[in-house]
């Protein structure tokens, strides 16, 4: 059974979507493809799932800066490369970057930049499964369906209370 909040954060409006016990959805309200909702139109609606409630509880905790790990029962239907690829990221540690080359490196296919980058940006839980903190190689921001400027929010975000800085870029 599926079910659906939205939820206010620093970045505007997410939909949370729980299948079961599962996280199955983080997304950005006006990402390509969502419906358009304006914020002072949106009726937070209080969690029925004790999944939704955990992941909504852990988001703000996050974005207080009081949690650095999620800790959440994740469920994203994907390919084998891309459950792989984004089992990497869950690996990549809160206020760090990384490369999609090195990215790539760590999954055993140097030449597979490109599908690593086209299975981040098929993620469908943003922020949890951390597809912001893969960069370009030149340490650029690149690529993330949330727009760039909420990547680097949420890079700066982290490296605020990951080492005390204020500015990454």
């Amino acid at each position: 059974m599926h079910q659906s909040v939205y939820y206010k954060s620093p970045l505007g409006i997410l939909q949370i979507t729980c299948t079961g016990n599962a996280v199955s959805q983080v997304s950005f309200v006006n990402r390509k493809g969502a419906e358009k909702i304006q914020e002072d139109e949106v009726v937070i609606e209080e969690p029925g799932s004790p999944a939704l409630k955990k992941c909504i509880d852990q988001l703000d905790n996050y974005f207080s800066g009081q949690l650095f790990e999620f800790d959440l029962e994740l469920e994203q239907p994907g390919t084998d490369f891309q459950q792989t690829v984004w089992t990497e990221l869950l690996k990549i540690g809160y206020g760090r970057t990384e490369s999609y080359l090195s990215l790539s490196k760590r999954i055993g296919n140097v030449k597979a930049i490109r599908a690593v980058g086209t299975a981040n940006g098929k993620n469908n839980i943003a922020i949890i499964v951390p597809c912001h903190r893969v960069i370009g190689s030149n340490g650029s921001l690149v690529g993330y369906g949330g727009d760039l400027w909420r990547k680097q929010w949420l890079l700066q975000h982290e490296a605020k209370y990951a080492n005390g800085v204020q500015t990454l870029f």
